[in-house]
């Protein structure tokens, strides 16, 4: 009805993020700063986590019945998390391709399962994209913020109009990557300033880094970074702090 239509866009509501980084970054830790958090693991990067973060896990997720099942329950059960953290949907997206090869008795890898021709990497997108959907359950009936961590990757960009450039994404085949990067409020990399050292006619330069964190959300040609918050420039990220929690 033309009565339920909002006037203006509600600003309070939970957001929905992907943070992505090499690992070893922080991006658990920097996730396990939102409110009230709990973490679906499918990897177990919470070493970086102090005994009183506050952050809750639920059991180690082997298979993605288990990874529906913990969605289902928190969508069912009465519970105080305001946050759920998924970590991560690279190694998620690793179960659902075993799981694809495993069901196919023919199939020697995922280029063969399912008949071939893609068909496999079509049918992990459609798990991701079920999985990310059931995610955005708990957003809008629990207001719950969802984050969810991944690796990253390069690719190569080729377009018709210019020439053709590398950009880090998130490390999964590319009809995966969307779930995780169109429909969602924000895409953060989060990786370390990194110098180079040597001089000019050196033809051999030392990557070096003073351990700042910094976080680019917005738009790049290098990245498939963006955000619907208004931020236009990079965050240095320090140690307990969460650039977000002004906007939830």
């Amino acid at each position: 009805m033309l009565s339920d239509i909002l006037t203006s866009p509600k600003k309070d509501r939970p957001l929905i993020l992907t943070i992505v980084g090499e690992g070893g970054v922080g991006k658990t830790t920097l996730a396990g700063t939102f409110p009230n958090p709990i973490i679906l693991r499918t990897e177990d990067g919470t070493m970086s986590l102090s005994e009183d973060s506050g952050v809750s896990l639920l059991p180690l997720a082997k298979t993605s019945k288990e990874c529906f099942e913990y969605i289902e329950m928190l969508a069912k059960e009465e519970h105080n998390f305001k946050t759920l953290i998924v970590d991560s949907v690279t190694q998620l997206n690793t179960i659902f391709e075993s799981e694809i090869v495993a069901s196919d008795t023919k199939a020697k890898s995922l280029n063969s399962a399912l008949g071939g021709y893609g068909a496999a990497f079509s049918a992990i997108s459609e798990k991701h994209r079920v999985f990310r959907e059931w995610c955005g359950y708990l957003s809008e009936d629990k207001g719950m913020n969802i984050v969810f961590i991944a690796h990253t990757d390069t690719e190569t960009i080729e377009l018709p109009d210019t020439d053709s450039y590398t950009r880090y994404t998130i490390r999964m085949h590319k009809k995966s990557v969307q779930h995780y990067s169109d429909n969602v409020d924000v895409v953060a990399y989060l990786k370390l300033k990194t110098f180079t050292s040597g001089s000019s006619e050196s033809k051999t330069k030392k990557a070096i880094s003073n351990g700042t964190r910094v976080m680019t959300c917005y738009p790049t040609a290098s990245h498939i970074s963006k955000n619907r918050l208004g931020i236009s420039e990079d965050i240095t990220i320090a140690n307990g702090e969460n650039p977000f929690l002004q906007y939830l």
